[in-house]
């Protein structure tokens, strides 16, 4: 199964997100897809709608456009529950001891890492930043490989 994380400015910013990546990578996810991207204003107003009524939704498109960050989409059995646990809460005060936020987030905003919630929205998630085409092709698929 496929779900989308994405490693936010904060962590790109400050070096952590190698770290990030071996830390899903020793916990069996698979890369299947990844890119280095800058959020437009309304990339980020669209990509994070499911939040538009909270009132945290300003200041998260503001971080969430504030650098660089790295969508990837990563595989493996349980992904989109697994990754949730291996991230930790949303409060790195609050998240499991060697959780990705308890190592590397700065603070409940600045929370280094963001999971799909739901196989729902990881599909969505997933379909904002990779087209079907691209993952195939970068999977191997025969029928796009071949010239």
């Amino acid at each position: 199964m496929l779900t989308l994380t994405i490693i936010k400015p904060d962590a790109v910013e400050s070096g952590r997100a190698g770290k990030i990546l071996g830390h899903l990578e020793a916990e069996g996810f698979t890369v299947r897809g990844a890119r280095m991207v800058r959020l437009s204003e309304v990339e980020a107003r669209v990509f994070y709608e499911v939040h538009r009524e909270r009132p945290f939704f300003g200041s998260l498109v503001a971080f969430m456009t504030s650098g660089p960050c790295i969508p990837m989409a990563v595989e493996r059995d349980e992904a989109v529950s697994y990754l949730r646990e291996v991230i930790g809460a949303t409060d790195p005060a609050e998240a499991a001891a060697g959780t990705v936020r308890k190592l590397y987030a700065e603070s409940k905003e600045r929370n280094a890492i963001h999971a799909s919630d739901s196989p729902e929205n990881a599909a969505r998630e997933v379909a904002f930043f990779f087209s079907e085409a691209e993952l195939r092709r970068i999977a191997g698929d025969p029928a796009l490989t071949q010239v």
